[in-house]
């Protein structure tokens, strides 16, 4: 069993500031990078209710006492991470900004085209929590085999990189819908 201690030790790397983010992002995935880090201290523990099996508590929630208050970490009402720690897993749940109509359609594109390729990413869920657009599922043997704060990294890379890829893809998608229409508009000049 690990003392509660020696897990913050592990986990505090010399990282850097954020890389060139917007200012009222910054906070928000800072706030979420410590929530994170603070919420990664797993152990191994067996299921009380299956001999010999090792399931994600989070999951299953057979055990209410192994399981550990959510956090919910919201920038906005569109923009939010839940936080579902318990004693061997944590699940974190991430609501992408969808402003309109087309943002939904493409963030539900883009998760659809992730989570159909889970198995890659080993720590994503295939099926997201109710009211949220994306969620990874992480356990005690994916903080034994990788680094803790790679993977508070990894997610917050990857809250940084969806924002920017789904602005892009409307940004691509406006000036395509411009071209079509202008190109349709052209014999009737």
């Amino acid at each position: 069993m690990r003392v509660a201690g020696s897990c913050h030790n592990q986990m505090t790397p010399s990282h850097k500031s954020l890389p060139l983010t917007s200012q009222s992002l910054r906070p928000y995935l800072q706030a979420v990078r410590s929530s994170l880090t603070a919420a990664l201290c797993l152990s191994n523990f067996a299921s009380q209710t299956a001999e010999r099996h090792n399931v994600p508590e989070v999951e299953a929630r057979t055990s209410p006492e192994v399981l550990l208050t959510p956090l919910t970490v919201a920038r906005n009402e569109n923009e939010r991470v839940l936080i579902e720690p318990s004693i061997n897993s944590i699940r974190i749940s991430i609501k992408i900004k969808q402003a309109d109509e087309i943002e939904h359609i493409l963030v539900h594109k883009f998760t659809r085209f992730l989570t159909q390729r889970a198995e890659s990413f080993f720590i994503l869920r295939r099926k997201p929590i109710k009211g949220y657009d994306i969620s990874f599922l992480i356990t005690n043997f994916h903080t034994e085999e990788m680094l803790k704060h790679k993977l508070v990294d990894f997610i917050i890379q990857f809250m940084e990189e969806v924002d920017k890829e789904i602005s892009e893809m409307k940004l691509f998608l406006n000036a395509r819908a411009r071209f079509v229409a202008e190109s349709f508009l052209t014999p009737f000049d």
